[in-house]
């Protein structure tokens, strides 16, 4: 699964629309208000990682660092 579609589905989880996440983003955290910019983010993988950990928080998730299990 591509970063896009698993932050889309982590949306759609959380039964929230686009414009609601962009909403709260820019309450919280003074983002744009503008859906197709994060479209656009999503699209081009031009996410950083500051902006995925507060879009993590903003739908009710922690981005955990686990170390892999070696083979």
């Amino acid at each position: 699964m591509d970063i896009r579609n698993e932050i889309k589905s982590y949306i759609v989880r959380e039964g929230v629309t686009m414009t609601e996440v962009v909403e709260k983003l820019a309450y919280e955290y003074g983002w744009s208000e503008s859906v197709p910019n994060l479209s656009g983010k999503l699209r081009r993988g031009s996410l950083r990682y500051s902006e995925a950990v507060e879009l993590a928080d903003a739908l009710g998730y922690d981005i955990v660092w686990r170390k892999r299990k070696r083979d």
